[in-house]
This record gives structure tokens, C-alpha cells and sequence, in this order.
């Protein structure tokens, strides 16, 4: 294992559990926000949760997306995406000092032709602390099997 990886479980395992669960809430609202910014269109709101370096997979591209105009692109029709819904299902997180990990599901909701249609996907969020602020630094997305 790598010395800073072993200093960041070190640093994980050292936190009380009281600040364990101040952090916890930190990511889970962080996430909370990118479902915010999900569902209020805001494709600006949305871009500005990824760190500059973010790497991004999302579920209906084959493009890795590594700067913050390639995640603008895929999140530029989000205006127009009508009554569509995002709400986060069963997830977990984990910290591991100035890095958390989301990961779970995510439920699209939207109605087409009349009918309430769900689209179940998995996420991971990865996030590192900066400045701060929990940022994005990996997000992968895929449908469920």
C-alpha cells in the first residue's frame, strides 16, 4: 500500500465517531446537492460540484470525461430533460480522511407517453476535501442490470 493511502485509512480509523458522523452528513449533503442540481435543471450548479480533475463515466455516454467541458457537455441538455426526477436509493459511504466514497443507487423518475417510468442506476461518487468543500474527483454512473 502506498504511504499516502496507509496515512489516509490511518487518519480514517483515528477520527471519533462523532466527527465520523459531522463528515458522513458532509457527503451525504454534498450528494444531495448534485441530486438539487439534478433535478432544478441547472446544468451550472451541476458542473460546479466536480473538481477541475474530476474523471467522470456517465451512464448514457461512452466517453471518459476528464475536464470540466467534457461533464458540462454531458449535462448540457439537462434543461430540457422535462419531468424527469433524480432521487438516491439505498447507498453507502465511506471515509477515508480528506476522500469519501458514495456509492448506491440513484432512481430516475419522468413520464413518457402518459406512464411514471423508473430508471434504476448504480453510482459512485468519490469525493476529496478541498478548500473546504467536498468535491467530485471520480463519479462513475451505470445502468442496473
Amino acid at each position: 500500500m502506498c504511504r499516502g493511502m496507509a496515512a489516509a485509512v490511518l487518519g480514517a480509523m483515528l477520527i471519533s465517531p462523532l466527527a465520523q458522523a459531522d463528515e458522513r452528513g458532509e457527503v451525504e449533503a454534498a450528494t444531495q446537492r448534485w441530486i438539487s442540481a439534478f433535478n432544478n435543471r441547472s446544468t451550472d450548479d451541476i458542473v460546479a460540484l466536480y473538481a477541475p480533475d474530476a474523471v467522470f463515466h456517465g451512464t448514457s455516454s461512452p466517453v471518459l470525461r476528464d475536464s470540466p467541458a467534457l461533464v458540462r457537455e454531458y449535462f448540457k441538455g439537462l434543461a430540457n430533460a422535462g419531468d424527469s426526477r433524480m432521487a438516491v436509493g439505498e447507498h453507502r459511504v465511506q471515509l477515508l480522511g480528506d476522500v469519501a466514497i458514495n456509492s448506491g443507487f440513484y432512481i430516475r423518475t419522468s413520464t413518457v407517453d402518459g406512464k411514471t417510468v423508473q430508471t434504476p442506476a448504480r453510482f459512485t461518487f468519490v469525493y476529496a476535501r478541498r478548500q473546504g468543500q467536498w468535491l467530485i474527483v471520480a463519479h462513475h454512473s451505470s445502468a442496473l442490470p
